[in-house]
């Protein structure tokens, strides 16, 4: 069983997202996929939840979805939303990663 943990900045950002791109009712499907300078990347993208994925957040908004070949790396991870000055974005707390780029946006495990 996976767990992810949505901060309120992140759920209210994903909400935004979904209502500007017409995706109410869509999932929020986190993966992780090859590349980037730490070896693994982070994505997310708006999908609906398919056979063989694991339901790792949900609340009345906001649904968050892993498929398998992902659950082991992001098992604890939290998700949050940052507005400042020096960084924009959504942000990763990967407890797994065991090396993290100075951008954050990949990792090794």
């Amino acid at each position: 069983m996976v767990s992810v943990e949505v901060t309120p900045a992140a759920r209210e950002q994903v909400q935004k997202i979904m209502e500007k791109q017409g995706k109410s009712g869509a999932a929020l499907r986190l993966f992780v996929q090859g590349g980037g300078c730490s070896g693994l990347t982070y994505g997310m993208t708006f999908d609906q939840v398919e056979s063989g994925d694991e339901i790792a957040y949900r609340d009345a908004q906001v649904t968050v979805v892993v498929d398998r070949a992902s659950a082991e790396l992001l098992n604890g991870i939290k998700v949050d939303f940052l507005m400042g000055l020096d960084a924009s974005g959504f942000k990763i707390y990967n407890p797994n990663a065991k090396e993290t780029c100075s951008c954050g946006k990949s990792f090794s495990a």
